[in-house]
């Protein structure tokens, strides 16, 4: 059986902030290629609109998705599946060229749906579009540098956004940049922290949320747990305090729970108090919540893969610290090397996320492979692992669809809540 998988990849403007996403499909068929025969077309988009029909309303809510649609998937009609202000309808050149399709663009785009086109070139049939599109986007790797100055010119000439896409290296990104494309995309760009941050700049949600649970007359040890578990920052720093020498214990404290017992909740108090006389509302950077979303993403997929892997010779607390302290390195200001010779993870775990190497090892790349797109390192490391690939999109989305839920209550909870019952926070 071929695989099928379903990403988001972001876009972003040239400060690193996310315009959206595009939602990219490998499958058996290929439906979002030109080459397939129209029969395998067929098939090819009954799964994907088999897989939006179920997903479209809850975690593809709330961004802006750029999907490319074939004329199959327009006749179904499946762009009605999303709100106009959350989908960019993405067109390639078999639905420019065939006959019927793009009566069923211009529809859409009378109903208030963008359209953007892909790979564009200078073509008439290209040109004849300019004036009912909204995107431009353009592979840098197919295109020359002369080209791709006079196709950006074009778009701002006509108030359309140009997006460059398929930039995978620094150069290709730095290039993108002096060019003024409105959004950026590829792996690089997916790879890209707009900040690094201090070690103290905790997402403001979370941390107020955090603050509330402690100060309770009961406290709830599995909230508590909860909460600092979907922040690497605040996990990093727990478990620096728990295994410090003021705590040291013969055995040292290697997950959240752990920490917690070995602190107590009266000097867990005193630790959050004085972590909130460092944080202000305005400590939070730009992209700091972005890159603290990702650490939680990636610790519940390590998590969850855990259950279907075979010969991980790790717990599966320890694979949702793997997953969740990958992105450490960009939320304190050190080298990942040096951040987890502080910490008490295991040899197994730090060769894993410093060289790649081990079965931990082979969890961590198909986790980036995911994230990148790489179809075929996708499937030769779910294979190796022994993980049914068939799994790995419900498993991404669930995992997606749970941290946003969480995040949606934790902003909501930010927006007007004040820690009740707290005591003042030490003046230093």
């Amino acid at each position: 059986m071929s695989s099928k998988y379903i990403v988001r990849q972001p876009i972003k403007d040239p400060e690193g902030i996310i315009l959206g996403y595009e939602i990219l499909y490998h499958g058996e068929n290929q439906a979002f290629t030109v080459e397939n025969p129209q029969a395998k077309e067929f098939a090819s988009a009954d799964t994907i609109y088999s897989f939006l029909t179920q997903n479209s309303t809850t975690t593809l809510r709330g961004s802006l998705n750029f999907m490319t649609f074939t004329t199959t998937l327009l006749m179904k009609k499946t762009p009605r599946l999303f709100d106009q202000s959350e989908l960019v309808i993405q067109i390639n050149d078999s639905v420019i060229i065939h006959p019927l399709s793009m009566h069923f663009v211009n529809q859409f785009a009378k109903d208030g749906y963008k359209i953007a086109v892909n790979e564009f070139q200078f073509a008439p049939r290209y040109l004849a579009l300019l004036d009912s599109i909204d995107y431009i986007k353009v592979n840098i790797e197919a295109t020359p540098d002369a080209a791709l100055h006079n196709i950006i010119d074009v778009a701002h000439s006509m108030q359309k956004k140009c997006i460059i896409t398929n930039i995978s290296t620094e150069e290709e990104y730095r290039k993108a940049v002096l060019l003024k494309a409105d959004g950026l995309q590829g792996s690089y760009v997916a790879e890209q922290m707009t900040t690094r941050v201090h070690s103290s700049a905790y997402l403001q949600s979370s941390f107020f949320r955090l603050m509330v649970a402690v100060t309770r007359d009961e406290p709830d040890v599995d909230e508590i747990e909860q909460l600092i578990s979907m922040d690497a920052s605040l996990t990093y720093n727990l478990l620096k305090v728990a295994n410090s020498a003021y705590f040291a214990l013969r055995n040292r404290a290697t997950t959240v729970h752990q920490a917690i017992m070995t602190l107590g909740l009266g000097q867990l108090k005193q630790w959050i108090y004085l972590l909130s006389a460092s944080v202000s509302t305005e400590s939070a950077e730009v992209g700091t919540e972005e890159f603290l979303k990702r650490s939680f993403m990636r610790a519940s997929f390590c998590k969850e893969l855990m259950k279907y892997a075979k010969n991980i010779p790790i717990s599966p607390a320890e694979a949702y610290l793997m997953g969740m302290f990958s992105t450490l390195n960009h939320l304190v200001d050190a080298p990942l090397e040096e951040i987890l010779e502080e910490l008490p993870v295991s040899d197994v775990v730090r060769a894993a996320l410093t060289k790649k190497e081990g079965r931990c090892g082979k969890l961590y790349e198909l986790l980036l492979s995911y994230e990148a797109a790489n179809w075929n390192a996708i499937t030769a490391l779910a294979e190796e692992l022994g993980i049914p690939n068939q799994i790995l999109t419900n498993v991404y989305f669930n995992c997606m669809e749970n941290v946003n839920v969480i995040w949606e209550q934790l902003s909501s909870t930010a927006a007007g809540l004040e820690p009740e019952g707290a005591e003042p926070a030490p003046a230093n």
